[in-house]
């Protein structure tokens, strides 16, 4: 169990809401759908009204730097069973560039891998009270886009396993480059963390609000989001 799993839920009943597509920058078809997600047929781009209506509120404060910018969402709500599928892609793809193979791998091997494949994903599972952050509908991972519409180098990809996902892994080099990586991040967080989010600790595209991970981060006795 995480530290911010302890936090109790008590669930606003808050419905989950179509994201107006048109408002930000996505990729289509989702990212997870194009590995073979499955979303039972629906739009993967929901979250629960207060979240979206906050998103829209950090898009604003970063219009107000940059106004042809925009909010890329990369992934919003996720159903317990992509979280399934994602955890499982990810683990037999560290197989394959691990060049190991899955048959022979001994009880050592198998722990040090998903130790690894869970450094960014948690653990799909259908407890109420412990459910995965995405699975609440209040988290997001984003990253920028420019006024072309083309994605600005943040020095990492969304779900990278390595430690350059850390948000300040940029924050001592001096680099132009890397500076530049660091500039975008803390650009990212600040409009977020204007807009009432908190970012992950260890990763820099996720941000939630009212969920476990949030009320955690923020102090706040409950939660306001669960499964859904």
């Amino acid at each position: 169990m995480k530290p911010y799993q302890t936090i109790p839920i008590q669930e606003s009943g808050e419905p989950l809401v179509p994201i107006a597509l048109e408002q930000f920058a996505v990729e289509t078809p989702h990212p997870y759908q194009k590995l073979g997600a499955n979303y039972g047929g629906k739009s993967p781009y929901y979250l629960r009204k207060t979240v979206l209506e906050a998103l829209l509120q950090g898009q604003n404060y970063l219009q107000q730097q940059h106004p042809d910018w925009k909010i890329q969402i990369f992934d919003a709500y996720r159903p317990v069973m992509v979280q399934q599928f994602m955890v499982d892609y990810t683990f037999a793809s560290l197989i394959q560039t691990q060049g190991l193979q899955r048959e022979h791998l001994s009880p050592q091997q198998q722990e040090i891998l998903w130790e690894q494949v869970y450094q960014i994903w948690a653990i799909p599972n259908e407890n109420p009270a412990t459910p995965p952050p995405h699975s609440t509908g209040a988290a997001v991972d984003i990253t920028l886009v420019d006024e072309t519409g083309h994605p600005l180098g943040m020095g990492g990809d969304i779900d990278e396993l390595s430690a350059r996902s850390q948000p300040n892994y940029y924050a001592h080099s001096t680099n132009p480059i890397e500076i530049t990586y660091h500039q975008r991040r803390e650009l990212l967080n600040q409009i977020m963390s204007k807009a009432g989010f908190c970012r992950h600790l260890g990763e820099w595209w996720h941000f939630s609000l009212g969920d476990q991970m949030w009320a955690w981060q923020t102090q706040t006795a409950i939660a306001r989001y669960g499964k859904v």
